[in-house]
């Protein structure tokens, strides 16, 4: 195990009936509140409403910023940026999704930020304040919820970057099942391929004496492996969305990375070519991830063989390591099919005529990822095997 600090600041409020809290958490942070939501999901399914009726018993003045796009753009950061000094707002509420919270997040950071925010989403600048920053969850899946992180997209170079800063951390979010319950099911099938896409990124690494964080995620993907069947066959049944959006929460909030030194390499892949082609981050982790799994294999089959056994169930019956740890990627394959994710490129009509500038992307003329390095070559292999 890896010498680690855990720290995470974010006040959670998980079930039922939770909205309440957000009159008291508004008046804690000031009387100008951004409100930042997406395409007006929160206005049919009535959540609108009920957080414009908090927010007005905290006495609160309002301004909205709505159209959060599914990979939020930098240009929708900007534009938030500016109304909050336009308007001198105290701290952000973001109500929505992941790409929603990841757009807060930049905006929250931008407000603060002398100069274009794009430099820091490349690494090019630094985050040294942002306004506080609450959220209204209604998709389980990234777990910005209740981490630092954020993924930002620019529609003028084609590109998408993960960055963040322990300043964008949610002061508090509040995670009601009920909330969720009215999200499609592509929306929920993509948001559970990449909550188990992030379990899967920090189970696989080269650390040694990890039983604890193993168990933590094994026991999510389990979890998640028992509840979606059921889940996209009864899309409104809150005790299987409760599991479900714990599970995406406790999947990145920094409990499963203790001690050791995830991958990511999935990530970096399927962030070029949703930057290339715009397509949902989830259906693109389901496409990639087994198909990486089966290219680096060798690195370490006992890591394999014990997802399988620990994950899935396999059974050895008398087969070799290889042979379990192949059947292992096989079920994670067929599982995510079986609720309906994508298994191939070709399903969002990509071919290989984009290969090379996705892996040039990918990689940015270096290696990406900790249980394999990879290079521009080895992230263009694993493209072709996914067509």
């Amino acid at each position: 195990m890896l010498p680690f600090v855990y720290h995470n600041p974010t006040k959670l409020y998980f079930g039922e009936g939770q909205l309440k809290q957000l009159t008291e958490e508004a008046v804690k942070h000031g009387k100008r509140v951004l409100l930042v939501y997406g395409g007006g999901s929160i206005k049919r399914n009535g959540l609108y409403e009920q957080v414009q009726a908090r927010l007005a018993e905290a006495g609160s003045e309002i301004i909205e910023l709505a159209g959060v796009e599914p990979n939020p753009r930098i240009t929708t950061v900007r534009r938030g940026a500016e109304l909050c000094r336009e308007h001198s707002i105290d701290w952000v509420l973001a109500v929505g999704g992941g790409s929603t919270i990841d757009c807060a997040k930049a905006i929250a950071a931008a407000a603060r930020y002398d100069g274009d925010f794009w430099d820091v989403v490349i690494k090019k600048g630094k985050v040294e304040a942002a306004l506080p920053l609450g959220t209204v969850l209604t998709l389980a899946a990234t777990g910005s919820e209740m981490n630092a992180g954020s993924v930002i997209s620019n529609e003028q170079t084609l590109e998408k970057h993960g960055w963040g800063s322990p300043y964008v951390s949610p002061a508090f979010s509040i995670l009601d099942p009920v909330y969720t319950a009215s999200a499609p099911k592509d929306h929920t099938v993509y948001g559970m391929v990449d909550m188990m896409s992030h379990v899967l990124e920090q189970y696989f690494h080269h650390d040694s004496r990890t039983p604890i964080q193993d168990g933590f995620s094994e026991s999510i993907l389990r979890a998640v492996i028992e509840t979606a069947p059921l889940l996209v066959e009864d899309l409104t049944n809150v005790s299987y969305r409760e599991t479900i959006l714990y599970a995406g929460t406790m999947a990145l909030n920094g409990t499963l990375s203790m001690g050791v030194q995830g991958d990511w390499a999935n990530h970096d892949m399927e962030h070029a070519v949703s930057a290339v082609y715009d397509i949902p981050h989830g259906g693109g982790l389901a496409i990639l991830f087994p198909n990486w799994m089966s290219y680096v294999l060798d690195e370490n089959i006992g890591r394999f063989k014990q997802f399988a056994i620990n994950v899935f169930g396999v059974e050895a019956d008398g087969r070799s390591d290889r042979e379990i740890a192949e059947d292992g990627i096989g079920r994670l394959r067929r599982f995510w099919t079986s609720i309906g994710a994508p298994s191939k490129l070709s399903d969002y009509g990509i071919d290989e005529s984009r290969i090379d500038e996705m892996a040039e992307k990918a990689t940015g003329g270096g290696k990406r990822g900790h249980f394999r390095k990879l290079d521009k070559a080895d992230v263009a292999a694993i493209y072709r095997m996914s067509l």
